[in-house]
């Protein structure tokens, strides 16, 4: 029986083990033929492949997204450019390339290598960005001495274009190359060297909508790193367009009355917030920053005294001047200080203590009420209500009318100006706060500062009766075929501190500011439309120097600052205008035009719409 059992055993591993051996031969014999298949069938085209081609993976940039005005006039789009890079694996000798390639380009040796040592470590097999944008006559050039070129790759990509030169520069911004120090940061997880990125305006703030996503292909290169096949292409997604609150027609017109001014035009509907003109001037040319600005030409941007790569309309601070009355006005109003029916003397000046505060109008305004106070701009009258209201009541209705704080605009750097108060002077200064300070403040002066904007933000508030919008600069984003992605919608951010009845009177004076003769800004009169307003001339310097010079002789940088800011219609207003002019001299001869000019193109429908018209067809 035990030597049955022994003979099973025997047979079952003699079963098992030839089971085995089979399946190995089997195993052999399958890479057999496959090693034949591979070495006698397709073993020539192999050798090819392995000796002179390989298989590489090369990026395909995306299509920035395009912006537009409310209108859809095409404002940016994108335009194809010739980049040079080298592949050091098929380069060789590198020398020698970097020398042949020099000369087709014209550019220096030493600037060529100094690119290469700047990439220093990266894989022989990505390409290193030479020269951006070559131009046709050099990409003639490279491409008929290509296979004297080993390793020297073209690709095209499409390069930012901005349209309208200078037209809203600080409010659209501009690409430049990323930098070492953003590639670090984390914040541009798909971004590599060579690639642009929105460094300002509404290019950086919609960066994430605008830049599209990266697509690629497998190809086939030679020896020399050329492309022999395309193997498999994924395309690239464009990004999505963005619609701007702006309108161009509009822009283009507050920039025509700028020009040669430094300054800036704001506009915003009163209903939305949003925003229909940011004019800076001056300007700048965004597409310098693609094509490549030279240092010198940098230098002259950043040293320029009229600060050109400032944004004016967000980023300036300057005394209010006498647009500040406005808030004089409803701080007396609602804290009983005075009413409508109450009458002040100006004879001219007013004394407070042992100095003598002057009004504009050397001869006096005489008995004035706020209607007439507001409408003539009589400083003494004003002096009196900010004395007895005292600086810290004024500064709680400035601060309440929105001035001292950032109003909430979508761009980078905006001022929050200030509005200064007895506690802020001794924290600042060490000093108590004098009540002769306070008069100064009353009549916008003083420490006092806002921007343009902010000033705007107020406007709009009184026209519309009482409530603060958040400027809005986005009007839509959009994918390429149209769909709508966000569609903006108003926000309000706070109110005026004035009940209806101190609206009423307020308003009754900015309206009698243009439409009375004697009003400061009579000068911006149109007939059959009712503009509301309120200028302002912001003193520079102090006179008591030299209290007999002219305004005409003083320097230009000694002269005052202009504003005016409006809305309009009175009754169911559709746009208000804040205009500053850097020592522009008076709001009433200078800003209170510029303002009277934005309103008519706005109101004007038939002109406008023909001009809109006409505009759009040459796109």
């Amino acid at each position: 029986m035990g030597k049955y059992l022994k003979t099973a055993d025997t047979d079952w591993y003699k079963q098992r083990l030839t089971r085995v051996m089979l399946c190995v031969a089997g195993a052999f014999f399958i890479l057999l033929l496959r090693l034949f298949y591979l070495q006698v069938i397709e073993g020539q085209e192999l050798r090819r492949l392995s000796e002179n081609n390989c298989i590489r993976l090369q990026s395909t940039d995306a299509f920035r997204g395009m912006i537009f005005d409310r209108n859809g006039i095409l404002l940016v789009d994108n335009r194809p450019a010739f980049d040079l890079s080298i592949i050091l694996k098929d380069a060789k000798p590198v020398d020698r390339t970097i020398e042949k390639l020099a000369k087709l380009i014209n550019v220096p040796v030493s600037e060529l290598l100094k690119k290469i040592g700047d990439n220093k470590g990266i894989s022989s097999y990505k390409p290193i960005l030479l020269k951006q944008d070559i131009g046709r006559d050099c990409l003639a050039a490279v491409e008929v001495r290509k296979f004297d070129l080993p390793g020297i790759v073209l690709n095209i990509k499409p390069r930012r274009h901005y349209i309208k030169t200078h037209s809203a520069a600080h409010l659209i911004g501009y690409l430049s190359e990323i930098n070492s120090d953003e590639l670090k940061s984390g914040k541009y997880p798909e971004c590599k060297g060579g690639d642009f990125i929105g460094k300002f305006g509404v290019e950086k703030v919609f960066e994430r909508f605008l830049k599209g996503e990266r697509g690629g292909r497998q190809v086939e290169v030679n020896v020399m790193g050329q492309v022999v096949k395309v193997l498999k292409t994924v395309d690239a997604l464009p990004g999505q367009n963005i619609y701007l609150t702006i309108d161009y027609i509009l822009q283009k017109k507050a920039e025509a009355l700028l020009e040669g001014a430094a300054g800036a035009v704001v506009a915003m509907d009163p209903e939305t917030g949003d925003i229909l003109v940011m004019a800076s001037s001056p300007s700048f040319d965004q597409n310098a920053f693609v094509d490549g600005m030279s240092h010198k030409q940098w230098e002259s941007l950043i040293s320029n005294p009229l600060r050109p790569m400032e944004n004016k309309a967000i980023q300036g601070e300057y005394p209010p001047a006498s647009t500040f009355k406005i808030v004089t006005a409803i701080a007396g109003l609602e804290e009983g200080v005075i009413d409508e029916n109450t009458i002040m003397n100006c004879p001219g000046h007013y004394k407070y203590g042992n100095r003598i505060y002057r009004c504009w109008r050397h001869g006096g305004h005489g008995d004035v009420n706020i209607i007439k106070a507001l409408a003539e701009s009589c400083d003494v009258f004003f002096y009196q209500v900010g004395q007895k209201l005292g600086i810290d009541r004024l500064a709680f209705y400035a601060k309440a009318c929105g001035l001292g704080f950032e109003t909430g605009i979508n761009l980078d750097n905006e001022a929050a100006g200030l509005v200064p108060s007895a506690a802020w002077k001794k924290r600042r200064t060490g000093i108590a706060w004098q009540g002769g300070e306070t008069l100064s403040v009353a009549i916008g002066q003083g420490y006092n500062l806002a921007t343009p904007l902010q000033m705007l933000v107020l406007t709009s508030a009184l026209a519309n009766g009482g409530t603060r919008y958040k400027p809005l600069i986005l009007e839509s984003v959009r994918t390429v075929d149209g769909d709508i992605v966000i569609q903006s919608k108003k926000q309000v951010i706070g109110g005026l501190p004035a009940g209806k009845k101190t609206l009423e009177i307020v308003k009754k004076g900015l309206r009698e500011v243009v439409s009375s003769p004697k009003g400061t800004a009579h000068i911006a009169y149109i007939k059959n439309v009712d503009i509301s307003g309120k200028t302002g001339t912001a003193q520079v310097v102090g006179r008591h120097n030299e209290p007999n010079l002219s305004e005409k002789d003083m320097p230009d940088q000694f002269k005052p600052h202009a504003w005016f800011v409006a809305y309009a219609p009175s009754e169911n207003p559709q746009i208000a205008v804040a205009v500053f002019v850097e020592h522009g001299g008076h709001g009433s001869t200078t800003a209170a035009p510029i303002a009277r000019e934005i309103i008519m193109t706005y109101l004007e429908k038939d002109e406008y719409g023909r001009q809109l018209k006409a505009e759009s067809s040459k796109q």
